[in-house]
């Protein structure tokens, strides 16, 4: 198991945070919002198709197989296509429709890894609760060590992490044929298609609080893909001025970004005392704050004196990311009955990953392009920087209104222990 969650998230640290870099060199700068919001589309239909062949007919471990051998080969195609363009000839229409048909069969494989996981423990008799987060953490040391390899191979910027993600999608593949057999569902114990897209889950917008809650994880999960995007070509901006340009952060992005990834393994660990310290709103706030922290920090810091700035940006990124996600899913969790829950947990993923990942990637786009992407040629490195501070500031703004919102709007009398 620990193999297997480790080549699930290393597949995608080969190119989540530095693909950016990659379409910026490229041409395709203005797009990279497209690239991004395409795991929040496949994310909200696709999942819930696959988990129905799984339930019904293709035992889950064959099913993770298909899934990722589908997406490896597709992901190879696309290193392929880039790989084999000169430089100013990349079609974006071509590129991302080999990118969007690997990555509709990749983002079902993270729930799918989940549930076989879920199911080996609980066949070898081991306690789920207990062990599994000491499996999955795996899964984030995965994904920090691709993002090494891509950064210090030298491939950020080259469609090359592409292929390396295709190449271990392909050994993920390979390695569920050695998984244990997962059952599919017997005849009476089918869902209707109406649950099993968890469609009943809506029904819980009839609830003013948990509508309330829903909303607000919408507006706080356009916040999620931003930096993840846009971080590596913005660090990587700096190298136009001479200052920088020869800064350990410019010349390995992917390495400092990695920092976040480090502090979201670390800030796991903190999450149960600050959750009966505080209680889940206040947590849920915390999260909010340490948004409005990560955009801040990123508008004022640079790689050379200013670099601590993005340090502490990296290690906020822990807290911004998983407090919410966790106190959020805890939430849902108090607050639905048995019979709803799984799906309500699936609403919850649906507003933050799916619909608010799209959305505010799509408009962090339009930021973006309207503050440097638009500038025009040969504008000097420091009006660039200027522009991508604004940037920054402005996505500052944006979670500290939804932040306040959330402190005044949003009820939960949750007492937390003493």
């Amino acid at each position: 198991m620990t193999v297997l969650l480790f080549l699930e998230f290393a597949v995608w640290g080969a190119y989540l945070t530095s693909m950016g870099t990659y379409l910026a060199k490229n041409g395709l700068a203005s797009e990279i919002g497209w690239f991004y919001s395409a795991q929040g589309l496949a994310s909200l239909c696709m999942p819930a198709l696959i988990g129905i062949i799984a339930d019904r007919w293709v035992p889950a471990q064959r099913m993770l197989g298909i899934c990722h051998l589908i997406a490896g080969l597709m992901m190879l195609t696309t290193s392929y296509y880039g790989y084999t363009c000169s430089p100013g000839t990349l079609s974006f229409p071509t590129l991302f429709t080999c990118y969007m048909l690997s990555i509709a069969f990749y983002m079902p494989t993270i729930a799918l890894g989940n549930s076989v996981a879920y199911s080996v423990l609980e066949r070898g008799g081991f306690d789920t609760v207990k062990t599994f987060p000491s499996i999955r953490v795996w899964g984030t040391v995965g994904f920090i060590v691709s993002m090494w390899v891509v950064d210090l191979a030298g491939i950020q910027d080259s469609a090359l992490q592409f292929g390396f993600s295709g190449l271990l999608s392909i050994c993920m593949a390979l390695s569920t044929l050695f998984l244990p057999h997962c059952p599919v569902a017997r005849k009476g114990q089918h869902k209707s298609l109406y649950e099993s897209l968890g469609l009943h889950a809506f029904s819980l917008f009839r609830n003013y609080r948990m509508a309330l809650f829903f909303v607000f994880s919408m507006l706080l999960g356009v916040c999620l893909q931003i930096t993840n995007g846009f971080a590596n070509p913005f660090i990587s901006a700096f190298g136009q001025i001479q200052e920088y340009a020869q800064t350990f952060g410019v010349a390995h992005a992917n390495i400092l970004i990695s920092l976040s990834q480090i502090s979201e393994t670390l800030c796991i660990l903190l999450i149960p005392f600050f959750l009966g310290r505080f209680g889940i709103k206040r947590v849920m706030l915390i999260a909010m704050l340490a948004w409005v922290l990560r955009f801040a920090l990123f508008a004022v810091g640079n790689p050379g004196d200013g670099v601590w700035m993005f340090v502490l940006s990296m290690i906020v990124y822990g807290v911004a990311f998983d407090f919410f996600n966790i106190s959020g899913s805890l939430f849902v969790d108090r607050e639905t009955d048995d019979n709803i829950r799984n799906s309500a947990q699936g609403l919850f993923m649906m507003m933050t990953n799916g619909f608010g990942s799209t959305v505010g990637m799509m408009v962090a786009q339009q930021v973006i392009n309207r503050y440097v992407y638009d500038l025009p040629a040969g504008t000097p490195g420091l009006q660039v920087m200027e522009g991508w501070s604004t940037c920054w500031t402005i996505f500052a703004v944006y979670a500290l209104v939804v932040a306040l919102c959330f402190a005044v709007l949003f009820r939960y009398n949750h007492q937390p222990k003493q």
